[in-house]
């Protein structure tokens, strides 16, 4: 399996023609794009009525919680835009508010108007009248369009059988119409989800936190991820090799007390010293290679996801596209994000195979996890997949998880190798 056969199922990669036709996003972006100017329109009618009558009648006590009442009701329908954009084009965009305060009316007042993420709520609401109604208006006519060149020769019989005029006369025209139908649909649907992209991309900046605040939530996230891994590891050292050795120093404590009046109870407690501190050295090797397997270090991603693979319940085919080899922060994140995806497809995915994917695109190496299992997977606080998104958050990295009810799942990471 190529690596462009893996990227071909990630809904935001490059598709051919059939490929847009047949995947679902396609028409979940052409049916919100329809809607959008409607959308539009619906809730400029209602801000520009509730705004004004909040403005004019703050100056009296019921204009204050008319204000409150209106500044929710846009971030609720701003927060519900997000959701829906999420399903229609894929794109997901985390609410990005201020932590709600512990005071009174007075401090939640100023949190809702203090802020920013309010008033860029509100501007978003207002760029769907300008924007909705071209997508609107561009969709309708291509659609439609598109749909009477198909419906041709079926709309001319229709017509001679009622005895109205159609545009099109001739039987010959009309089939002709159809070739010329299936080329605007291709067209139609790439430049629908060209358009949702495009409404995406503008979402994303109005209805998202800045850069700097993402990347500072992201760095928090990395710390308490690396923090959580650090008594992880202080944990597995207590419990395991710390108490072996403990147990060692007992064991030639007492050998050395018998040494002369008791050598045969000595010798067995060497002989057990010596096997525990056999296993002292096993579980510690194993605690290393939790930490950076060797292999990464010596012989590169290749090696060391091949060795994964080996070693999953089912096939999984292994792809790294890599010119020269990332940086080691990178591809120690790379080595346990795959390791995290392939657990969890042997535990909960009933997948039959699997494939990983590993290339550079620009100044970041791509991560891409794909199995056929029965999908739903979800990012859960505290969950694996959350604690691989922390942890790729400690390079500004980025984890995204695909995976609709019924499957496939896409696990795909983008690790920058500059930051």
């Amino acid at each position: 399996m190529r690596s462009v056969a893996l990227k071909d199922r990630v809904p935001w990669g490059p598709k051919g023609p059939l490929g847009v036709l047949a995947d679902p996003m396609t028409w979940r972006a052409a049916a919100y794009l329809l809607v959008s100017g409607v959308v539009g329109i619906g809730w400029f009618m209602v801000l520009s009525f509730a705004v004004p009558a909040s403005l004019a009648l703050a100056v009296v006590w019921v204009g204050v919680p008319l204000a409150m009442a209106t500044v929710l009701m846009w971030r609720g329908g701003a927060m519900l835009e997000r959701r829906v954009l999420r399903a229609a084009f894929g794109v997901r965009i985390a609410d990005p508010y201020r932590r709600r305060p512990e005071g009174g009316v007075g401090a939640h007042i100023q949190w809702l108007v203090t802020d920013p993420a309010t008033w860029k709520d509100l501007g978003y609401l207002l760029m769907l009248v300008p924007l909705g109604a071209v997508e609107t208006v561009v969709s309708f006519g291509l659609w439609l369009t598109t749909a009477g060149l198909l419906l041709a020769p079926v709309m001319l019989q229709v017509s001679r059988a009622e005895g109205d005029a159609y545009l099109v006369e001739d039987e010959v025209a009309a089939w002709l119409c159809v070739p010329a139908g299936l080329v605007l649909l291709v067209l139609t649907a790439y430049l629908a989800r060209a358009m949702g992209w495009l409404h995406g991309t503008l979402a994303t900046v109005l209805l998202g936190a800045p850069e700097e605040e993402r990347l500072r939530a992201s760095r928090a996230r990395g710390v308490d991820a690396a923090e959580a891994e650090r008594r992880r590891i202080e944990r597995d050292l207590h419990d395991g090799a710390q108490q072996r050795l403990l147990s060692v120093a007992v064991d030639l404590g007492r050998a050395q007390a018998k040494f002369d009046t008791d050598p045969e109870t000595a010798r067995d407690l060497i002989v057990q010293a010596h096997a525990g501190t056999k296993a002292a050295i096993a579980e510690l090797r194993d605690l290393a290679r939790g930490i950076h397997p060797a292999i990464l270090s010596d012989r590169g991603l290749d090696a060391a996801l091949s060795g994964l693979a080996a070693r999953a319940p089912v096939r999984v085919d292994v792809t790294v596209e890599l010119t020269e080899r990332p940086p080691a922060a990178v591809e120690s994140i790379a080595y346990f994000i795959v390791a995290e995806a392939l657990a969890n497809m042997a535990k909960h995915a009933v997948a039959t195979e699997a494939s990983v994917s590993v290339f550079r695109e620009r100044a970041a190496v791509v991560v891409d996890v794909w199995d056929n299992g029965v999908g739903g997977a979800l990012v859960t606080p505290g969950g694996g997949l959350a604690g691989l998104a922390d942890r790729a958050a400690t390079i500004d990295g980025v984890l995204v998880v695909h995976s609709p009810v019924g499957g496939p799942t896409i696990v795909r990471a983008e690790l920058p190798c500059e930051w």
